[in-house]
């Protein structure tokens, strides 16, 4: 009787706990239903809030921590759904859509190498199951992705790495480390507003990541903003103090900025060799950074022209355009340089493109005048005839003109071939070309200012020397070589002498 008082007493006390138990799977399978409904909505937050409560009245069932799993991975929580996807597989080791989910998760996080044990886990229960078969071919194709971009890192092909990371990031979409890597070559292809994107979204999930910081600081460095990229570089170092690519990258950018400063402060001083001296020290820091590295060439390039290394000044300003083809004082800068040694045609090639880009009054005047000197330059160069600068006195002019005169008259070359008389009768003819021009006020005028000479009337193929003799005398009292007669440059040397010492004298 005791027996069986006491066996009654033990079954009394597990009905109750049995009840209970039958109760809380009912109640957890109507959470479940109701958050499948929710699900099937793509109402996603409340069909996680359904699953939770499921979950909570019966924690060790594995298909709510799947379904949840599930509801996470559509809302773009991975990492939290990973967890619930572990969870499942560990209640049931035999759950096949749970170790799917977990591979799903491990893969769009970035771990291809976890994705893969999960799908041929979930093969090993389902052989012939296509979504684990298509999954683990993904998963091999992120890690051959991830291997490829390795390798053109080092090489520097780093289109090559955001072609692969895009293609990884299709599978993985919430890897942070592909996305980072991406960025980063981005920024070393000058694509800063691309790069600067990627890490700013990063950022706003997680404030404290050191290589989304470094990233940002990288962007800011490139783009000539160095102070700046120190703050994001020194803050990278505080998340991350063991982050190498961030210290060298501090490192480089406070010596580029103090060098570059140096640099300035001795140019502005007139110190133009120490100056020079800063900013070719300053390029050899980090060649990767263009748009500073641009400057400073063309710091270096005004350095050059200022000690009238105008060569070097414009070999300088080739590298700054070559490193920045939108750098408008490098193009100036040149431009200048190509006047000052009368590279014409080069330098009118510069203001153009300088126009072209920025249509000022100033930038179309300087145009204007270096079309203006090409212009002239494709002139016979009177001056250069004579031998004499373009400064000279009348004095001079008269000068020269008598010494090149008397050097290539006809007489003086008459035992010459007959090519040599046919060249110095030339050339003779020319010289007295550009006395009559520069001799005369109104004419040297229009021919200084560029303006053709034809246009009043002169044409300067017919001169002959008879015509300097009418401008020295001035009228019918003075010598002159009729038309009748021989051209002036055939008039015998002594007589031209003795006539043209004459003229000299009266000459104005």
């Amino acid at each position: 009787m005791a027996a069986a008082a006491e066996c009654d007493v033990v079954m009394a006390a597990t009905e109750p706990e049995l009840l209970d138990d039958e109760e809380a799977k009912r109640e957890a399978e109507s959470f479940k239903e109701q958050g499948n409904a929710y699900y099937a909505k793509k109402d996603y937050n409340e069909a996680y809030n359904y699953y939770t409560k499921a979950i909570d009245k019966c924690p060790k069932n594995a298909s709510y921590y799947g379904n949840r799993a599930a509801t996470l991975m559509m809302l773009g929580r991975f990492r939290e759904a990973l967890g619930d996807a572990q969870q499942s597989v560990r209640l049931d080791d035999s759950f096949v859509r749970g170790h799917l989910r977990e591979g799903k998760c491990h893969l769009s996080l970035g771990n291809a190498m976890a994705a893969c044990r999960s799908f041929q886990r979930a093969l090993e229960l389902d052989h012939k199951n296509a979504q684990a078969q298509q999954e683990f071919k993904n998963a091999n194709a992120v890690i051959e992705y991830e291997k490829i971009a390795e390798t053109d890192f080092e090489k520097r092909d780093f289109r090559k790495v955001v072609f692969c990371m895009d293609r990884a990031l299709e599978f993985a979409p919430a890897c942070h480390r592909f996305k980072i890597l991406k960025a980063e070559c981005l920024a070393m292809l000058g694509r800063y507003p691309e790069a600067q994107s990627v890490a700013s979204d990063i950022l706003r999930m997680d404030s404290t990541n050191a290589d989304a910081l470094y990233v940002r600081g990288l962007c800011l460095y490139y783009e000539d903003c160095i102070e700046k990229a120190v703050q994001f570089f020194v803050q990278a170092l505080r998340m991350a103090p063991d982050h190498e690519k961030a210290c060298v990258a501090c490192r480089n950018a406070k010596a580029l900025k103090a060098k570059k400063e140096d640099g300035n402060k001795a140019f502005k001083e007139g110190n133009y060799k120490l100056a020079y001296e800063l900013y070719t020290e300053a390029l050899r820091i980090d060649p990767n950074n263009i748009k500073t590295n641009a400057k400073l060439y063309c710091n270096r390039g005004t350095v050059n022209s200022k000690l009238r290394k105008l060569d070097d000044a414009i070999e300088d300003c080739t590298n700054a355009v070559k490193l920045d083809d939108t750098y408008i004082k490098a193009y100036l800068r040149r431009a200048q340089c190509y006047m000052d040694t009368e590279q014409y045609e080069e330098a009118v090639r510069d203001y153009e493109k300088v126009y072209q880009t920025e249509k000022t009054k100033e930038h179309k005047q300087l145009l204007k005048n270096a079309q203006m000197e090409l212009k002239k330059s494709k002139r016979k160069d009177y001056y250069k005839i004579l031998g004499v600068d373009k400064n000279a006195s009348e004095d001079e002019i008269k000068k020269a003109y008598r010494k090149r005169a008397l050097m290539h008259h006809p007489d003086r070359h008459s035992g010459a071939s007959a090519e040599v008389q046919k060249e110095e009768e030339k050339k003779f003819k020319e010289v007295g070309e550009a006395f009559t021009i520069l001799s005369d006020p109104k004419k040297k005028t229009r021919y200084d200012s560029g303006q053709d000479l034809d246009e009043e009337g002169m044409n300067m193929g017919d001169f002959d020397a008879n015509n300097i003799f009418k401008a020295f005398f001035g009228g019918p009292g003075g010598f002159s070589f009729e038309a009748k007669g021989p051209p002036a440059y055939m008039v015998p040397l002594e007589v031209f002498l003795f006539e043209l010492e004459v003229a000299l004298e009266d000459f104005p």
